[in-house]
């Protein structure tokens, strides 16, 4: 394991943001104290960490926090160059389109998921369905231009966009339950659909993302069904 020189992790088992950090930190192999926060009770160390969003996850590193999923990756990565393998690439363009595909998940995949699992009227959730729909054929697209052909979005192992979409699958699955269809086909994304079989069992990833059975109990406490869509 790399020298971890005091890291924690202020995290939610159901955060998806949170089993960002969580990925990063495996592959570099860092040591670190989990945290874990009460959805409904905010701990006095992550408003004091995270001031300005008072949002999980947030890495404390020597005392010291980082904000903001997709940035504690970026410094997870930076901070234990030498550790585990690069998350982001090493060529400046591949590395900037890493960032553009990470940005668009959270932007538009990520966003379209809480709109279908959040949808009071049925048009509502189909207008969400449809976008999720679009969203996920152009993320196939990116997979097989950014791969090269090769298991991952970063190529041969696990990196930055890998992570910034992979920590949905949990979510992504409750919610097909939800709505009675899948949204990663094997017939329209099989790339992706494949793809997301490798990610979930790679051995940095399995240990860390949260039980999908569990994660639906979850929802229907957090998103109860409105009588429209029951």
């Amino acid at each position: 394991m790399a020298v971890s020189g005091d890291v924690k992790l202020l995290s939610m088992w159901a955060s998806p943001f949170a089993v960002r950090a969580m990925i990063a930190l495996n592959i570099k192999s860092v040591e670190y104290e989990l945290h874990e926060e009460i959805l409904t009770s905010k701990s006095d160390l992550l408003l004091e960490s995270n001031p300005v969003h008072k949002k999980l996850p947030v890495l404390i590193h020597a005392g010291k926090p980082v904000s903001e999923s997709l940035v504690i990756v970026q410094y997870i990565d930076e901070t234990w160059s030498s550790s585990g393998h690069p998350i982001l690439p090493s060529d400046p363009y591949d590395r900037a389109l890493a960032r553009f595909w990470g940005a668009y998940v959270d932007d538009k995949c990520y966003a379209s998921l809480r709109e279908i699992i959040e949808a009071k009227e049925e048009q509502a959730r189909k207008e969400a369905i449809c976008k999720a729909e679009e969203g996920i054929k152009l993320l196939e697209k990116a997979l097989m231009e950014c791969s090269k052909g090769k298991a991952f979005f970063n190529g041969d192992r696990i990196g930055y966009t890998d992570i910034a979409l992979g920590c949905l699958l949990a979510w992504m699955k409750v919610v097909e339950q939800r709505i009675g269809q899948k949204l990663l086909d094997e017939i329209k994304t099989p790339v992706l659909c494949e793809w997301a079989e490798r990610f979930c069992d790679d051995p940095v990833v399995k240990p860390v993302m949260p039980d999908v059975d569990k994660l639906s109990e979850f929802a229907e406490i957090l998103f109860p069904k409105p009588a429209s869509l029951a």
